[in-house]
């Protein structure tokens, strides 16, 4: 059986992991035959947002780990036990979290820089060439974790891929049910709700990029 490490950075679109994309992934992996273990940093979230009105609580402070526990059902670990000799793939899932606690893109924009720990793990698969995926706006880290010239996609927001091109990326545009691979790299990437209006319309990505990196573990 196939295992697969899962990186999630929070819980709720606007300051963690979007929900569906995190349990549609795990879904996705299950029904395929294979088994994941979720890890996310130990680390005070950028900041907090209601989600009914989309403003951010200034008093408020939430942990990435802890929050991300709650999609998880508490089965989780810190990043810093995830040892990738002990898994045949790599699986980042999106929302704001992905960009605001995983790395800083949603703030930094071209001046991004990783989580130290998140880029370790990530550089650990890509350095040997082991199967990943990065869903929705996760990819904007990919030009950091795989260098300049790695094919990967956001979807079709063009100020978004101008961006990542300025990083060093090798922005491909795609539609909400397809994905990019890198084969070179051996990385696959999805727009999930960059583009997606509907749970089913993210469904359809993000199990073919599941399926599709499972593949290449």
């Amino acid at each position: 059986m196939k295992k697969v490490a899962v990186i999630l950075s929070g819980c709720g679109v606007y300051d963690g992991s979007e929900i569906h994309e995190a349990v549609l992934t795990l879904l996705s992996i299950k029904l395929a035959g294979a088994d994941y273990r979720c890890f996310a940093p130990d680390i005070e979230q950028y900041h907090v947002v209601n989600h009914i009105n989309g403003r951010v609580e200034e008093n408020q402070t939430r942990n990435v780990l802890t929050e991300s526990a709650r999609i998880t059902r508490g089965d989780i670990e810190d990043i810093t036990l995830l040892d990738p000799t002990e898994f045949d793939a790599l699986l980042i899932p999106g929302g704001f979290g992905a960009a605001k606690n995983l790395c800083d893109f949603a703030i930094s924009g071209t001046d991004t820089k990783v989580n130290p720990d998140v880029l370790k793990v990530a550089k650990a698969f890509a350095d040997v060439k082991k199967a990943a995926g990065y869903a929705c706006i996760a990819p904007a880290m990919m030009p950091l974790v795989y260098g300049k010239g790695v094919r990967m996609t956001i979807g079709t927001d063009q100020d978004t891929a101008a961006a990542i091109r300025m990083m060093g990326a090798d922005h491909v545009s795609c539609e909400v049910d397809d994905v990019v691979l890198d084969n070179d790299n051996r990385v696959v990437s999805t727009p999930a709700y960059m583009l997606a209006t509907s749970i089913d319309e993210a469904y359809k990505g993000i199990q073919k990029w599941v399926l599709t990196v499972l593949a290449l573990a």
